[in-house]
């Protein structure tokens, strides 16, 4: 049997070392957060080979006193918090005392300090967590702290580490990360010798999301400010356009630091999930300020994560927020031609291009090949039969190098990720560049727009007609609208079913024969957990014996479509959301069942009945994207048609 023995100080401060410091982006992200801490306005980050070799951040902050810099890279020392009462008051973004002695622990740190009040600085060098040297010096009011060769000591984790590019890429994310979350904060990046970013630190939150994701998600931002008890919100999402196809883009901050939260995650995402499709996911920089006795942040290490101490309450607080920001806009996407016209004319060019390459490497070899076959009769005999197809069909090769298909130069598509939001009556050229750039002015062009589906514009709605038996268009202040009639009808339907469900407006219809539904345990489990919402919507549902269930009643809306596989699926979708006790959960798998009875595609409609799904469409609170995310209305400019057949030049 093995003996148990204490381990020696050196193994203890490496292995805690590897708690905190998991490669070049964690020793970024403690210095950083030890910089804003210390009161820096301005902070410089400085890496080479993706910050494997050397790493350097200096700040202008308040310093370290000369006698208390040994301190500081002992473990658990820290002048964040002074007794465990303090855990639950904390604000500042690091307190556990750890960040400096797990780095001097894997790399050879140098750290340069002086306070205000003093009149030099200190020169302190660390080694593997040994003391090196100490010096007095001069030195700018601030610190700057270099590490060299991460994990020098180390080196089973050093061949863990991925290569400069992606490790540099992983500094990059981090430091735009807590750019975003300080704005009142310059913040320089440096990567190699080049400037990667610098952020201006005006305290504006936008100039920052400009600077960092650039000019389409910054004109296309909806702000968002909320307040309830000991939390506050504010910041920005972004419009259903510019979604993209993972998580990436979802930023939210609390108290200043960058963390992740399922329970904040699902608030944003059930926030979108009218107005966007599957798979999709939203830009979102949220910062929450809330009371540090609400939340507790020593639940991990690297302190990603947190606890609140009201969950629900911060579930509901986020997505009645994001909802109504979303709620009352003109979220129509616009076709714009001329970008797919681009996009093709450029997917041409890079076809042509590796044609090009293709025979101009080609060459060499069949020069040389023919050379061989004049030189010799033998040659051309078995190279001839080496290359002579063996049936008529391997005379045309169909290469997918040499047979691609002509791109479309007329293709549309309605909600691309570059597509703008529709700007009414004001042509592309007569938005302001500086507006487009940045969307500055988007609060005044807002003055004078006029949305198509207001009231006050609908007498002005000219129908044109039905087109494909599935879309109608309608001429609006020179616009072009078309409105897909499955998915605005579902719209309808779905909204309509909620209101009513949600103000107690039904009534149930006898189902006879009654359906029968044979249930699991959980779906059991799951039914009687949701027996009374299901009772007050209409549903009269009674145990049948064994595990079988009748429905003998159902919501009158519902009626014509009610089956078996249908109300199956309904029970089935509640398991992910089974969480949440909330009659909401069954209003919306009702409400998506009423669904099915929209007026589907290929379907000829009236004007009369056409006009009436437009009416219907102007009652809704988010007409502009069916229950799935699939948009009802797209548009397309006059001046977009003309440039198109060239009266605009």
């Amino acid at each position: 049997m093995p003996h148990i023995t204490v381990l020696d100080q050196n193994t203890i401060n490496k292995i805690a070392a590897g708690e905190v410091i998991e490669r070049p982006a964690s020793v970024v992200k403690e210095l950083l957060e030890n910089a804003i801490d210390a009161k820096a306005t301005a902070v410089t980050v400085e890496i080479r080979d993706g910050g494997i070799s050397f790493i350097r951040v200096t700040d202008n902050g308040c310093g370290i006193p000369a006698d208390e810099v040994a301190t500081a890279f002992l473990r658990h020392s820290t002048s964040k918090i002074s007794s465990v009462e303090d855990l639950f008051t904390i604000s500042s973004l690091g307190f556990r005392g750890e960040a400096l002695s797990s780095i001097a622990a894997v790399s050879q740190v140098e750290v340069i300090t002086k306070t205000g009040q003093s009149l030099t600085g200190t020169r302190y060098q660390i080694e593997g967590g040994a003391e090196k040297s100490i010096e007095e010096v001069g030195a700018p009011e601030g610190t700057t702290f270099i590490a060299r060769n991460l994990f020098y000591n180390t080196p089973v984790r050093r061949k863990f580490l991925k290569t400069p590019q992606t490790e540099g890429a992983h500094v990059a994310d981090l430091v735009e990360k807590i750019a975003l979350s300080h704005p009142e904060v310059s913040v320089r990046f440096i990567q190699n010798n080049q400037n990667r970013l610098h952020t201006s630190g005006n305290h504006n939150l936008k100039d920052i999301i400009y600077t960092v994701y650039g000019r389409e998600i910054a004109s296309n931002l909806l702000p968002i400010q909320a307040e309830g008890g000991p939390v506050k919100i504010h910041g920005f999402i972004g419009k259903p356009v510019i979604a993209r196809s993972n998580r990436n883009y979802e930023n939210y901050y609390i108290n200043g630091r960058y963390i992740k939260s399922n329970l904040i995650a699902k608030a944003i995402e059930e926030a979108y999930k009218p107005f966007m499709m599957q798979h999709k996911y939203p830009f979102t920089l949220l910062h929450f300020h809330i009371q540090p006795d609400f939340l507790d942040v020593n639940v991990h290490p690297t302190k990603m994560e947190l606890r609140f101490r009201d969950g629900e309450g911060i579930y509901r607080m986020v997505l009645t927020a994001l909802q109504n920001a979303l709620s009352h806009k003109e979220l129509i996407p616009e076709v714009n031609l001329e970008k797919q016209e681009k996009k093709d004319g450029l997917e041409l060019r890079r076809q042509e291009e590796e044609q090009h390459s293709r025979t101009r490497f080609a060459e060499p070899f069949e020069r040389a090949r023919m050379e061989r076959l004049h030189s010799s009769p033998e040659n051309t005999v078995r190279e001839q039969a080496a290359v002579t197809p063996k049936n008529k069909d391997d005379l045309f090769p169909r290469s997918a190098d040499t047979l691609r298909e002509e791109p479309a130069p007329y293709r549309m598509q309605a909600a691309a990720p570059s597509a703008s939001p529709v700007k009414a009556s004001l042509p592309a050229a007569a938005v302001p560049e500086k507006a487009a750039e940045t969307g500055s002015t988007e609060g005044q062009l807002d003055l004078f727009r006029e949305k198509l589906l207001e009231p006050s514009s609908r007498t002005r709605h000219k129908l044109i007609g039905q087109l494909f038996e599935t879309y109608w268009l309608v001429e609006f202040d020179s616009q072009l609208f078309i409105i897909d009639q499955h998915a605005a009808h579902e719209k309808v339907l779905y909204e309509r079913t909620m209101n009513s469900l949600k103000n107690r407006e039904h009534a149930s219809q006898a189902v006879s024969p009654p359906i029968i539904l044979t249930l699991s345990e959980r779906e059991q489990l799951l039914l009687e957990a949701y027996m009374d919402c299901f009772s007050r919507i209409g549903f009269e549902i009674e145990p049948f014996g064994g595990k079988e269930y009748a429905v003998s009643g159902v919501p009158v809306n519902l009626f014509s479509i009610a089956e078996k596989d249908l109300l199956m699926e309904m029970i089935d979708s509640l398991s992910e959301d089974s969480a949440l006790t909330d009659p909401d959960a069954i209003y919306e798998r009702v409400a998506s069942m009423s669904c099915k009875a929209a007026v589907k595609g290929n379907h000829r409609m009236s004007a009369a009945e056409a006009n009436e799904l437009i009416d219907q469409l102007l009652t809704l609170d988010n007409p502009y994207a069916c229950p799935h995310g699939r948009p009802t209305i797209i548009s397309m400019s006059k001046y977009e048609l003309e440039k198109k057949f060239k009266r605009i030049v």
